[in-house]
């Protein structure tokens, strides 16, 4: 799992829910949270976690879609095994992984180079280390 160091850039609040936005270059993230630190607060910088099983792939995306992050990214490395692939995705602001089956993998003839779309629920991001 790679480190990924953001500046949260906005909190929007009502009630108990949060949407709060991070800033990480050239992308923006969303994150979905039911408790949110008093302390973290605009320009607050965090190390945010998002688990590789939680990012989906998509090739050719047309359409719309709920999911609040998405990424181009370009595949630098595609770990094959017998059930799982773990794909490793760049964009110009962040490294990270995603893991997908080996037959989603295949149909989707997936190759290291290609352009995808990353697609994270605002639910699967979190934060893991408050740095500043």
């Amino acid at each position: 799992m790679k480190r990924l160091i953001a500046t949260l850039s906005r909190v929007q609040t009502l009630e108990c829910l949060n949407i709060v936005s991070f800033d990480l270059g050239d992308v923006s993230l969303k994150m979905m949270s039911l408790d949110l630190d008093e302390s973290i607060i605009i320009g607050t910088k965090v190390s945010l976690n998002i688990k590789p099983i939680s990012v989906a792939i998509a090739k050719n995306l047309s359409g719309e879609l709920s999911y609040s992050n998405q990424i181009i990214a370009q595949i630098q490395s595609i770990h094959k095994g017998e059930l799982l692939c773990n794909i490793e995705l760049t964009s110009p602001s962040m490294e990270f992984e995603s893991i997908i089956t080996a037959l989603s993998a295949q149909n989707m003839n997936l190759k290291v180079g290609d352009t995808v779309t990353a697609l994270i629920k605002a639910n699967d991001v979190s934060i893991c280390e408050v740095l500043s």
